[in-house]
C-alpha cells in the first residue's frame, strides 16, 4: 500500500462555473504526470467550495519505480577503427555514461549498428518530485480569466490564501507565490474562521462538517435539493426543477440553509418565463410550484451561513425580488402599447454588428433563408415561419429585453400572443434561440427548427464571410455553439437537407458584405461544420477519430446520411474479423494511385482469378447499390465483405503489372470498380486496425 496523496489550494471566493472545469483539470494533468513518471496511484478523487479546490489519491507509490534505460551512441564504424579498436568517440560515450568500454554493447537498427548501454534508474521518492512540479502544476490550472495580487508575479482565479500539500502524513514543502505548503486549511469565513490541522483526507472532511464546511460537492448538492424541497413543502408547493440553478447554487456557497420567501400575488399576472427568469437569473432563487404545475407566490433561496433570524432574512430577499418584479411589470406593460410589427421597423436602426449591418437587414437574410428551408423541408408551414422570421427579433428594442437581455426570445413570443399571433408563430419566436447551450434542448416545434437553423446559418455564414473567424479558444460569436445546433437539429429531427445548399443559399444574401470571395467562404463554412460534426462524434457518440475520418471523407452534404454511414463504419471495424477484410480493401485503394476508369474487357482475362472477382464483383454492386438506396450502411459493408476471398485470389495468382499494356489497364480497370465501390462507404485507407 502506498501513501494518500492530499492537494487543498484555498482562495478567495471562485466563481461557479470556474470550479467543475479546474477541478477536472487538476485531476486529469496529475494522472498523467504519475504515469509518465512511473508514480503507482490508485483513482484520483476531486471536489470544491468557492473557498477551496481539493484533489485526494488514496494510494500513491513513495518511490518512482525503477528503470532500465537504453542510451544510444556512436554509430559502429565511427566507434571502432579499421583494427577494431575503440576510437575517441566511443571511449568518450562510455567515459560521458560512467562506465567501462565492457559495459558497452552494439545494437542493430535500421540505420545501422550503433553503441549503446542500458543505464539502471532508481526510483525518486514521490515527495520530492511533487515538491517540484506542484508549483508550476498550481500555475497550470485553467481558468476562463485570471488575476495577480500584490506583486507576485503568479496568477490564479482568485488571491491564494493557503496550500495544505501531504504525502501521508508528511508535507510537501513548496511555495506558490508568497504562500508556503503546509497542513493548515481554514473553516467557514464567518461561522468557524479558524485554522484546523489536516491529518489526512477523510478525517479533514468531517473535521470540515464540524467548522461549517460541507466540501464533498455531490453531497452537497443532496443536501440543497433535500431541504429547498423541504421549504416548499411547508407551503404546499414544490421546487420548480432546474438542475442548471442547482448546480451554480451548490457551487457558490459551503454550507446551505434555506430561506423561504414570498412575494405580492399580482405578480402571478406576469408570464410565467418572466417571474421565473427574474427569481432565477437575478437572484439565483428557486421558484416554487403548485400541484398543477402553476407558480405560487414563493421562492426559495439558499443562505451559506445559519441566520440568526430567518424571517429577517427571508423578508430582504423578499425586497430584492419584489423591486425586480415592479420593474419587470413597469416595462411589461410600457412594451404593450407597441405591435411587435412597429419594433421591427426600430430594428433599422440598431446595428447588428459593424461589418454585417443592422439587425434589420439581418431578419431580412433569416426571412430568405427560413423560405429556402421551408421549401426543402415542410413548404405547408412556410407563410408561418416567414410570419415569425419577420417578428423574432422585434423584442430586442423593448423595454423589458433592455432591462432583462437573457429574456430575448421569451418575451417576444408573449407580446406575440397578446397581439393574437398564431401559436406556431409564438412558439417559434420562443425556440429560435435553441439551444442556447451545450446539451440544451433544440426546437420542439417544426416552425422553431427552421427559424433557429436560419438564424444561426446567417451569423456564421457572416462572420466567415467577414474574418470574424474562431481562433483557439476565442469565439465572440459562439459559432461553435450554434454550428452545433444546427447539426443537432438537422439530427434529432432528422432534416434530409443538403448543408452545401443550404450555405450557399445564405452566401448571395451577404453579397454586399463579403470581405472573402463566396466560395472561400463557402469551403472555410463546410470546413468548419465538418470539424464540429467531427468532435461531436468522437467526444458524444464516442466513435474512433480514424473512423469518422474515413467517413466524413467522402462528404457530409446529407448530415444525417452521413452520421448513419459513420456508425455503420464503426460497428464495421467492431468485427472480428475486421482486420482481415480492412487489409484485402488497403490492398485495392492503395495500388490505385491513379484510377483506370475504362469499361472492363471480359476477353481480356487470362487467369480464372480476375474472372471470379468480376463476377463477384458484379453480384456485390448490385447488392450494394440496393442497399446504398436506402442508406443501408451495414447491409452495404456486409456485401463488400463478401469480396475479401476473391479479392486475396486476385493478388495471390494475378500480376497486375503485366507487360501487355491492355492486360495490365484492363486489370486496373477492375480493380478501379472495386476502389470505387469501397469509396461509397469511406476512405478506407484512414482507418486503423481494431
Amino acid at each position: 500500500m502506498g501513501e494518500q496523496f492530499y492537494l487543498e489550494i484555498g482562495c478567495e471566493e471562485i466563481p461557479a462555473g470556474y470550479i467543475q472545469p479546474a477541478l477536472e483539470a487538476m485531476s486529469a494533468d496529475m494522472v498523467s504526470y504519475l504515469g509518465e513518471n512511473r508514480i503507482r496511484h490508485a483513482e484520483a478523487y476531486i471536489t470544491g467550495t468557492p473557498r477551496r479546490l481539493v484533489l485526494a489519491i488514496p494510494d500513491v507509490d513513495e518511490h518512482q519505480e525503477s528503470c532500465s534505460v537504453e542510451v544510444m551512441g556512436p554509430p559502429r564504424q565511427v566507434a571502432f577503427d579499421s583494427e577494431g579498436r575503440p576510437t575517441k568517440a566511443a571511449e568518450g560515450f562510455a567515459r560521458g555514461q560512467g562506465v567501462h568500454m565492457d559495459a558497452v554493447k552494439i545494437k542493430k537498427t535500421p540505420k545501422g549498428d550503433y553503441l549503446y548501454i542500458v543505464r539502471e534508474e532508481s526510483g525518486v521518492p514521490t515527495r520530492e518530485l511533487l515538491g517540484k512540479m506542484l508549483p508550476d502544476f498550481i500555475g497550470r490550472i485553467p481558468f476562463p480569466k485570471s488575476m495577480r495580487w500584490g506583486s507576485l508575479h503568479v496568477t490564479f482565479a482568485r488571491p491564494i490564501c493557503w496550500i495544505v500539500a501531504l504525502l501521508g502524513n508528511e508535507i510537501i514543502h513548496f511555495q506558490y507565490g508568497d504562500v508556503k505548503s503546509g497542513n493548515q486549511s481554514f473553516g467557514h469565513r464567518f461561522m468557524s474562521p479558524e485554522w484546523i490541522t489536516v491529518a489526512d483526507f477523510d478525517s479533514h472532511r468531517e473535521n470540515l462538517r464540524k467548522h461549517f464546511v460541507i466540501v464533498d460537492r455531490n453531497e452537497r448538492r443532496d443536501l440543497i435539493a433535500r431541504v429547498i424541497e423541504e421549504a416548499a413543502a411547508s407551503v404546499e408547493g414544490r421546487i420548480l426543477e432546474d438542475e442548471e440553478l442547482l448546480d451554480e447554487v451548490t457551487q457558490i456557497l459551503e454550507y446551505p440553509q434555506p430561506v423561504l420567501g414570498q412575494f405580492e400575488e399580482k405578480y402571478l399576472k406576469l408570464p410565467p418565463e418572466l417571474l421565473i427568469t427574474v427569481i432565477k437569473r437575478h437572484q439565483r432563487y428557486f421558484a416554487v410550484t403548485g400541484s398543477k404545475g402553476d407558480l405560487l407566490p414563493y421562492f426559495v433561496t439558499v443562505a451559506n451561513t445559519v441566520p440568526r433570524d430567518v424571517s429577517v432574512v427571508a423578508a430582504g430577499n423578499a425586497k430584492v425580488v419584489r423591486a425586480r418584479l415592479e420593474d419587470a411589470r413597469f416595462y411589461y406593460e410600457e412594451d404593450q402599447k407597441l405591435r411587435l410589427e412597429e419594433r421591427a421597423e426600430e430594428l433599422r436602426g440598431v446595428v447588428f454588428h459593424s461589418r454585417l449591418g443592422t439587425s434589420w437587414e439581418k431578419v431580412e437574410r433569416i426571412t430568405a433563408l427560413a423560405r429556402w428551408l421551408s421549401a426543402h423541408i415542410a413548404p405547408w408551414c412556410a407563410q408561418t415561419v416567414e410570419r415569425a422570421s419577420l417578428l423574432c427579433k422585434a423584442d430586442l428594442v423593448s423595454g423589458m429585453v433592455g432591462e432583462f437581455p437573457e429574456l430575448q426570445g421569451i418575451m417576444g413570443s408573449a407580446y406575440a400572443r397578446l397581439q393574437g399571433e398564431s401559436p406556431e408563430v409564438c412558439r417559434a419566436i420562443y425556440e429560435h434561440y435553441e439551444p442556447t447551450r451545450a446539451g440544451g434542448p433544440v426546437p420542439e416545434s417544426l416552425e422553431g427548427c427552421l427559424l433557429s437553423m436560419a438564424d444561426k446559418m446567417d451569423t456564421i455564414v457572416g462572420c466567415f464571410g467577414v474574418g470574424l473567424i474562431p481562433s483557439g479558444t476565442a469565439d465572440p460569436f459562439a459559432l461553435r455553439r450554434q454550428t452545433l445546433g444546427i447539426l443537432r437539429i438537422i439530427l434529432e429531427k432528422p432534416f434530409r437537407v443538403s448543408l452545401n445548399g443550404f450555405i450557399e443559399a445564405a452566401l448571395p444574401l451577404l453579397k454586399e458584405r463579403l470581405t472573402a470571395p463566396e466560395e472561400g467562404v463557402k469551403g472555410n463554412v463546410l470546413d468548419f461544420f465538418e470539424g464540429r460534426l467531427h468532435h461531436f462524434l468522437v467526444s458524444q457518440e464516442g466513435i474512433s477519430p480514424d473512423v469518422v475520418d474515413a467517413s466524413l471523407a467522402i462528404g457530409m452534404d446529407d448530415v444525417v446520411d452521413a452520421v448513419k454511414r459513420t456508425r455503420s463504419l464503426a460497428a464495421f471495424k467492431a468485427r472480428p474479423d475486421f482486420d482481415d477484410l480492412a487489409a484485402a480493401f488497403k490492398r485495392v485503394v492503395n495500388i490505385i494511385k491513379t484510377p483506370e476508369r475504362r469499361p472492363v474487357q471480359v476477353e481480356l482475362f487470362r487467369e480464372k482469378e480476375e474472372q471470379a472477382l468480376h463476377a463477384k464483383l458484379n453480384n456485390v454492386q448490385g447488392l450494394v447499390e440496393g442497399s446504398l438506396k436506402g442508406s443501408d450502411y451495414d447491409g452495404a459493408l456486409e456485401a463488400m465483405a463478401g469480396l475479401k476471398g476473391s479479392i486475396d485470389a486476385f493478388f495471390d495468382s494475378v500480376l497486375i503489372m503485366d507487360e501487355n499494356q491492355a492486360i495490365r489497364k484492363n486489370r486496373l480497370a477492375l480493380l478501379t470498380e472495386v476502389h470505387d465501390l469501397f469509396g461509397k462507404v469511406g476512405d478506407f485507407r484512414k482507418i486503423q486496425s481494431a
